[in-house]
Formats: structure tokens, C-alpha cells, sequence
């Protein structure tokens, strides 16, 4: 008889979705699919608008990361204007990008994942969380809170607030960056490395992979099972081949970290990147269009991005670089190191941060370029928390939006998403049956990813998150979702 545990939705990530497991005839996992089944209509809506509405539209995408849309909207919008946006413009939104990456790499490491980390895969899940880490490592949970306020903050005070900040805008942002502003920021930044820093040594303490760590122990089929598998990685660097979240130009790599295509102009993204959709998800399937689909399949994000520079760009980053490269000969594979790269991408933001508020130039007050719509077309990327961001508009004679194609960084994942949850279900189910640790692990392998679903696709009313045990005829063996209907 079908047993049935009702569990909803997938925890610890921004949206809801499905994952349907296929057994062969020998009872083991043949084939796994995660499925989003919630619907993006952020294209249409955006038809008929007035093009300069697209930064502040777009924002409205995710709550989670609105200021990732707003760039990559803006960025379009530029391109429309065909203007190049003031020195100190560039500079404020370099420097509200970074912030965005602190807030939300913090929300990532300390809320979403680090119970798993700090409580155990097979922990209590009443204790699997936050309030549970209190009782263990309550210095991580005032850390991650500090760090996400301190991201936020920055936001409000360069953007105008902390959601949905009105202060991007097409031609550059609305107002220049106080001394005031420029002072508060500067002296938070020291006491925000350090904590960094003690974070980046609790997490190499606890699950160094060389086996100096007990921990290392319980947490090694992870490293070897989440995501862990040959693919391309994406990502944007600048001139100097280093990290750079807002106006670099993009780089394939392979696993091996072989260079495979460089200094991709943002408008020519369409010769590299496809899309495919399939039946069963609503996310679409982007891939490296010159190895085909489903073969060319990449990554982005944190884990990416540092497969895909040469150097970070700020002294301490650099140095914990080095260290994240001793684990691999090439690229390093597992998707469990996502959450080691946020963390040397937190700590390179603040550095980052530090260097452009320390610039006498900041504090200019010439930040927006003023034009007409000059080109019926417009591309923006930019680096999000979750990895590349692609926005690309299409106006008529007026500036009224025509078109509108949103590739978002969750998407560029979506194929190694699948190929992960099926890696952990085939070592973690046993016996024809699902325990709620195997569970976890399955959605710990997408939080690794930290995706917003919510973000990449979107809908209307509650969805429900079921992973489906099913025998090769078919058969419901078993069925997991958390909640209630």
C-alpha cells in the first residue's frame, strides 16, 4: 500500500516546485526530474509600457534580489537612450550592486543553508533551522543577521529603500551619494571583514574536505553527490579577467577551466546562449547553443564565477581564492561549494565596496545622463546573487515596449539542478522508500543553487512541492510533500 507523507512546500528556498523520481526495473533511481510549476509572465506584462517603467517593473520580479532586475533593466534602458551613463552614476550602482550581493549571499549561508551545516542533514527538522543553529553557533546567527542588514541598509541609503529601491533608473540613478552616506558606509565596512572572515574559517574548519574535520566525514557524500559532474560555467569578468558583478563582458569555461569563449559583448549573447522548453517545467532550459541542447549545459553563480576569473580583483578575496582553487585541479565540480564561494564573494564585495567609497569621485554629482529613446533595442546583464542575469527590450518609435526576453539566473542552472537531484536520489534512496534526510538532501542540492523559483518563473496562489517515488510501470511507490493543500 502507497504511503503517504504530506510535506509542503520545498523548504528554505524562494518558491515552490516538484520532483518526480523514476525507478528501473532493478528498483534503483533511472531518472529524475525537478519540476517549477509556477508560471513567469513578466514578458507580456511588460508589452505597451513605456520603457522607462522597465527598471522599477522589473524590480517587482523578486523580492528577494530586485535590485539584480533593476540593474539589468536599467542596463537595457541605456542602451535604448544610447547613452553612457556618468562616472559617479556607474559607481553608486557598481556599489548598490554589492551591497545586493552581501544581503543576499547572507541570506543564503546563515538562514537558508548553514542549519543543514550546523544541525545536521539528519537532524530534527522542527530544529533544522535558524532558531535550532541558536542553540549551537548563536554567534552565526547574529553574524548573518548583521551581514544581511548591513547589505540592505546600503541599498536604502544609495537607492532610496531597501525593496524595490526607486533610485535606479534609466541614464544612471536619481541622487548623488552624500559624504554623510559615504562616511556610515566606510565605517562598518571593517567590522563586517571580520565577521566575514570568521565565517570563512568556521566553514574551512568544519568541512575541509583534506579530512582534518570530523565533520568532513559527515558531510562527504554531499560534496560527491550534489551537482558534483563535468559542465561549462558562465560568468562575467572584466578587462583584467577578475570578478565583476556589473559591467563585465561574459566567459565560458570547462571543467578544466580552459577558457572556451571570452569577451562576449553583452549583445551578442544570443550567438552562445539558446533556450529550450520542456513539457514538464514551466523554468526555462538555456544552453551553450554551440554544443547543443541538452549538452551544453553550464553553471552560473558564485561557484561558477569563481571557475570562471582569473582573480578576484581585492587583496583578502585573492587570498581565499587560492585556497578555494587547492580543491580542485580544474574547476571545482561540486555544487555543495556554492556556499564557500558566497562567502569569498561576500568578503570580496566588501573589499570592493571599500575601494569605491574610499574614491574622491563618489561623491560627484553628476549621476544621470539625460536622452530620448535612441535605438529600438536594449540589452542589459548583470551578475546576480544567483548568477547571470540577461534582460533584453525592444521598443517601437515612441520608447513603448514591443518585446521583452528575460533569461534568469536560476534558468542558466536548471539543467544541472536536475542532473543533481538525480545524483543524490540514486545514492541516498535505498529500499524503495523515502526518509525525510533523503528529502532534505534532495532539497539541499537545490538550495545549493539557492534558486528563486518564484523569481524565474512566477504565479498566482500556493504551490505545492511533492517528490513522487514512481517504479518503471509507473507505479506511485511513495510520495513526499511537506504542508497542507
Amino acid at each position: 500500500m502507497t504511503k503517504t507523507i504530506t510535506i509542503e512546500p520545498l523548504t528554505r528556498i524562494e518558491g515552490h516546485g516538484k520532483i518526480t523520481l523514476f525507478l528501473n526495473e532493478n528498483g534503483s533511481v533511472d531518472n529524475a526530474l525537478f519540476h517549477v510549476t509556477q508560471f513567469r509572465g513578466f514578458e507580456k506584462l511588460s508589452e505597451g509600457r513605456r520603457f522607462r517603467e522597465m527598471p522599477s517593473l522589473m524590480a517587482r520580479v523578486c523580492g528577494i534580489c530586485p535590485v539584480a532586475h533593476l540593474m539589468a533593466g536599467a542596463k537595457a534602458c541605456d542602451e535604448i537612450l544610447a547613452v553612457q551613463i556618468p562616472k559617479t552614476g556607474y559607481m553608486i550602482r557598481e556599489s548598490i550592486t554589492l551591497a545586493q550581493m552581501i544581503q543576499s549571499h547572507a541570506l543564503s549561508f546563515f538562514y537558508l543553508s548553514a542549519p543543514d551545516f550546523v544541525m545536521g542533514m539528519d537532524a530534527d527538522p522542527m530544529e533544522r533551522n535558524v532558531l535550532g543553529m541558536l542553540t549551537k553557533e548563536p554567534q552565526m546567527v547574529t553574524d548573518g543577521i548583521t551581514l544581511r542588514k548591513f547589505g540592505q541598509s546600503i541599498i536604502a541609503m544609495l537607492a532610496g529603500q531597501r525593496v524595490h529601491p526607486a533610485g535606479i533608473i534609466a541614464g544612471g540613478v536619481n541622487e548623488p551619494c552624500s559624504q554623510e552616506t559615504r562616511d556610515t558606509i566606510l565605517a562598518q565596512i571593517p567590522e563586517m571583514i571580520r565577521i566575514t572572515e570568521r565565517n570563512l574559517d568556521w566553514f574551512k574548519r568544519t568541512l575541509n574536505p583534506t579530512g582534518r574535520s570530523l565533520r568532513v566525514t559527515e558531510f562527504r557524500d554531499e560534496i560527491r553527490t550534489f551537482a558534483n559532474m563535468k559542465s561549462l560555467f558562465m560568468g562575467m569578468v572584466n578587462d583584467e579577467g577578475e570578478l565583476d558583478f556589473y559591467g563585465g563582458k561574459l566567459r565560458f569555461v570547462d571543467s578544466a577551466r580552459n577558457i572556451v569563449v571570452d569577451n562576449i559583448h553583452t549583445d551578442d549573447y544570443a550567438k552562445y546562449i539558446g533556450e529550450k522548453v520542456e513539457k514538464w517545467s514551466y523554468l526555462k532550459f538555456p544552453y551553450f547553443k554551440p554544443q547543443g541542447y541538452p549538452q551544453g549545459m553550464y553553471r552560473v553563480g558564485p561557484l561558477a564565477r569563481l571557475n570562471v576569473v582569473d582573480r578576484c580583483g581585492t587583496p583578502q578575496a585573492d587570498l581565499e581564492l587560492v585556497e578555494f582553487r587547492g580543491l580542485a585541479s580544474g574547476a571545482v565540480l561540486s555544487s555543495f561549494y556554492y556556499h564557500y564561494a558566497r562567502l569569498i564573494e561576500i568578503l570580496y564585495s566588501l573589499e570592493k565596496l571599500e575601494q569605491l567609497m574610499s574614491d574622491p569621485q563618489i561623491l560627484g554629482k553628476h549621476v544621470r545622463a539625460m536622452a530620448g529613446p535612441n535605438s529600438p533595442e536594449g540589452i542589459g546583464v548583470a551578475e546576480a546573487p544567483r548568477g547571470t542575469l540577461i534582460h533584453h527590450y525592444k521598443v517601437d518609435e515612441n520608447g513603448i515596449m514591443q518585446w521583452a526576453n528575460l533569461i534568469i539566473a536560476t534558468g542558466h542552472n536548471n539543467l544541472v539542478m536536475n542532473k543533481g537531484v538525480l545524483q543524490v536520489a540514486r545514492h541516498f534512496i535505498k529500499d524503495n522508500k523515502i526518509e525525510e534526510g533523503m528529502l532534505n538532501r534532495i532539497e539541499a542540492v537545490i538550495r545549493a543553487f539557492d534558486p528563486c523559483l518564484s523569481c524565474s518563473t512566477h504565479a498566482a496562489g500556493k504551490m505545492p512541492l511533492m517528490v513522487e517515488l514512481r517504479s518503471k510501470e509507473g507505479e506511485i511507490l511513495d510520495t513526499v510533500s511537506r504542508g497542507s493543500a
